[in-house]
């Protein structure tokens, strides 16, 4: 009887050895190589030692499936049996005397036991409390793991060797799992369960992902257009200078001779403070512009605006044409959104009339527009939604033209020149919404 007890309280042990090593495991493998470093700097002996096991990924995991091995190899040598005699003595009262019917009896039940013990303590309850609380996990287990790991290194080490001999048979290599860096489509996904989960705000969530986006967009993307470019004329007077700057109260001016082709230079506005008729000299006030092609990164741009101390720069074409300029503010929208000083009018570029109609300035980035109205969109070759819709008809657009577009109907409201201003699209009734951010 006592021989069964301590089998018995033995058995129990292995359940709970097994359950330590599948919560090391799992632990080893939630954490994350950053959280590692943390533990390595701050996290005093034992945040050490869980850092040195996880810079050894493969060896510390063989030794969790070696330690799960000998625990459940053992309990079912061990337990099983020491169970089922304890409960033969009891079956043998009911009046179950027959040998082979008690044997089968004790044995399923002592089976079912074990097994819901090997389950539940030993695997489920240390697997998901790794899961949800991986680096407190893998403190509590990082002492008795690396003991056990120097242990039977010698064992794991030959495990190791064949391991990565078969892996590399079937042409894998064997790179521990933190060696490996997240895609920014993974990192996109961390960020969106972190944000559905509530570790980071909106305004966070969409910092984050604009960041993502920043290298994708290029010059061309982000620039003030020629057509709505206001600079001044070297042929200017001061009093004409000023009231443009009082007008239009932009901080940098282009100044031209007769016009955007023939840029001398850019003016920055204090520069005209104090001076007097007698002594200006717009040519004289400028300084050099700086010319960037249209199709630069413009994380490119911004690194431009770093090194040349100039906050404002002309966009050229491939042809070598002025196509518009581009300011440092222009850049910092697209992480930041929109920034407006107290004496920006911008408008937004789309405003939601109902919940199928929307109106949307012609300058709207076609990608925003499917976005915001949930319309599937393309085209290669503008990047304006007023250039999609001239693309769609073929021709230039008129106040009152109608288009039918993939699940919507753009009505042209204003225009100005060759260029739609304003346009109403209102979905068709079969047109999904766009989830709401």
């Amino acid at each position: 009887m006592l021989i069964d007890v301590l089998n018995l309280a033995l058995a129990l042990l292995l359940v709970v050895l097994n359950g330590f090593f599948v919560a090391a495991e799992f632990a080893m493998v939630k954490v994350r190589g950053s959280q590692l470093e943390r533990l390595g700097e701050d996290g005093g002996l034992v945040g050490r030692v869980a850092h040195w096991l996880g810079k050894r990924l493969d060896a510390s995991l063989s030794a969790c499936q070696l330690g799960i091995t000998m625990a459940s190899l053992a309990l079912g040598w061990i337990g099983e049996p020491a169970f089922a005699h304890l409960l033969r003595p009891l079956f043998e009262r009911i009046g179950l005397n027959d040998p082979n019917a008690l044997h089968t009896v004790a044995f399923i039940i002592a089976f079912t036991t074990i097994t819901a013990l090997h389950l539940v303590i030993g695997e489920q309850a240390p697997k998901i409390f790794a899961i949800r609380r991986p680096q407190k996990m893998l403190l509590w287990c990082a002492v008795p793991l690396a003991v056990f790991y120097f242990l039977s290194y010698p064992l794991l080490f030959a495990l190791n060797a064949t391991t990565s001999a078969l892996l590399r048979m079937v042409g894998v290599e064997g790179a521990s799992e933190h060696d490996a860096p997240h895609s920014e489509e993974e990192l996109r996904a961390l960020v969106a369960q972190s944000h559905a989960h509530g570790e980071l705000t909106p305004a966070e969530h969409r910092l984050i992902n604009a960041a993502f986006e920043f290298d994708d967009q290029i010059c061309r993307r982000v620039m003030v257009p020629r057509n709505e470019v206001v600079y001044l004329n070297v042929a200017q007077s001061l009093a004409e200078c000023e009231r443009v700057i009082r007008e239009k109260k932009h901080t940098r001016y282009p100044v031209c001779e007769t016009s955007l082709d023939n840029v001398v230079g850019i003016l920055h506005s204090i520069d005209v403070i104090g001076l007097d008729d007698d002594s200006f000299d717009l040519r004289s006030l400028v300084r050099s512009p700086h010319h960037l092609p249209e199709t630069l990164p413009i994380s490119r741009v911004l690194r431009h605006f770093q090194t040349t101390h100039q906050l404002m720069a002309l966009v050229d074409d491939e042809y070598g044409m002025l196509v518009g300029i581009v300011t440092l503010e222009n850049v910092l929208e697209q992480i930041v959104g929109s920034v407006e000083d107290e004496f920006d009018r911008e408008e937004p570029p789309i405003v939601k009339e109902s919940e199928d109609s929307f109106v949307v300035h012609g300058t709207a980035p076609l990608d925003v527009v499917c976005r915001e109205s949930g319309l599937a969109l393309e085209s290669a070759k503008v990047d304006t939604f007023s250039g999609y819709l001239t693309t769609v008809s073929g021709r230039m657009l008129k106040a009152g033209d109608r288009l039918e577009l993939e699940g919507a109907v753009a009505e042209i409201l204003d225009v100005d020149g060759v260029r739609a201003t304003r346009i109403r699209v209102t979905r068709s009734p079969t047109t999904d919404s766009p989830p709401s951010s």
